[in-house]
């Protein structure tokens, strides 16, 4: 079953304002942030293939070479797989983020089919795809299908956001801050939002372009 979509800013902000009811420290947080981001994005290849070009790199780096990406109209299953290795490395992309990009090019995704699956089987049809982890799959769910209800433990800023917002020993494994955030359900996606932007403030650094 598909679940709630956030789809304006007044979503966010509702469950925003669930959260802070339900967590102090989430209160606090959002007193210190301020109103929280929408940050939906379009569905399909070039957002997917965006959150790969965006690993391991700053958000300043992955900025530059997305748009070198789409000056030379390689953004696109077409122009992905026409372009030459020498010219997507030239923009920037390693040799796997090039295999990446080129296998999500190859698997012919009916992006539109996947906005009426429920998060756990849009996952799982992405991550069959080389290239493609969990944590890939978890923020195309959320930002490109808008669902409230999901949660990217294995993000590390928001395993780091949550070990200072909640005073914890040691940043939380991807396990642990998976079953932490059960409890903020059934706004996890809003949750994710707020210690983003939560380590944005407290550390100085974005968590997530």
């Amino acid at each position: 079953m598909v679940g709630r979509i956030i789809e304006t800013d007044d979503d966010v902000a509702e469950g925003a304002a669930h959260l802070a009811a339900a967590e102090p420290r989430f209160a606090r947080a959002l007193a210190l942030t301020g109103p929280l981001p929408l940050r939906r994005r379009e569905d399909g290849f070039a957002t997917l293939f965006s959150a790969i070009v965006s690993q391991q790199v700053s958000t300043a780096a992955a900025g530059a070479i997305w748009d070198r990406l789409i000056a030379m109209e390689a953004h696109t299953p077409e122009g992905i797989s026409a372009a030459t290795d020498e010219a997507l490395r030239a923009a920037g992309l390693s040799r796997q983020k090039i295999a990446y990009g080129r296998a999500i090019a190859a698997a012919g995704l009916d992006f539109p089919a996947l906005r009426d699956l429920p998060d756990a089987e849009v996952v799982a049809e992405l991550v069959r795809i080389k290239g493609i982890g969990v944590w890939t799959a978890e923020i195309y769910v959320m930002f490109s299908l808008g669902r409230a209800d999901v949660f990217a433990p294995g993000d590390l800023a928001l395993q780091e956001a949550a070990a200072r917002l909640f005073e914890l020993p040691a940043r939380p494994r991807e396990g642990e801050l998976r079953a932490m955030a059960e409890a903020w359900s059934p706004w996890r996606s809003v949750a994710a939002r707020l210690l983003w932007a939560y380590y944005r403030v407290s550390a100085g650094r974005e968590g997530i372009r």
